[in-house]
């Protein structure tokens, strides 16, 4: 039920800034420093998160190198004011995807969760190919239970 418009908490709002920041500027430094230590990573290839702010920037780092074109369109914030939806478009070689990103914040606006979708099925199957070709070997670790 949506009665009021939803804000985002300020500081999750300053995150987010940060986080435009990163992709612009493929800064992992500021990556590191907006992740709460045990951030969960999960991907649309994967039912099981990838444990740890280090697994987040493994990946977020590199498929920053593998999305081509890569654009935001729309910010959506949750009811509780500590969770963001960004949807976004790419392009992995020559298949062009759509997708969203289900961020989670903390109360000191760290990410605790980065949840990604992706559409249509052969865009997913060229991203995922694409990063297990880089991180297929080193992911494992990282695999939550």
């Amino acid at each position: 039920m949506l009665s009021q418009e939803t804000q985002l908490n300020p500081k999750v709002i300053e995150t987010l800034e940060r986080w435009h920041g990163v992709v612009e500027n493929k800064d992992m430094e500021t990556l590191q420093a907006i992740l709460h230590p045990d951030a969960v990573f999960r991907s649309p290839m994967a039912f099981k998160g990838y444990e740890s702010a280090a697994a987040v920037v493994l990946v977020l780092s590199n498929v920053i190198e593998v999305f081509e074109d890569f654009t935001y369109h729309r910010v959506f914030a949750g009811a509780d004011g500590l969770s963001a939806v960004l949807e976004f478009s790419a392009k992995v070689g020559d298949k062009s995807l759509k997708g969203i990103d289900m961020i989670q914040f903390d109360e000191d606006g760290l990410i605790t969760d980065f949840e990604v979708m992706v559409r249509p099925f052969n865009g997913l199957q060229a991203l995922g190919a694409a990063m297990g070709a880089r991180l297929g070997h080193l992911l494992p670790a990282y695999k939550g239970n």
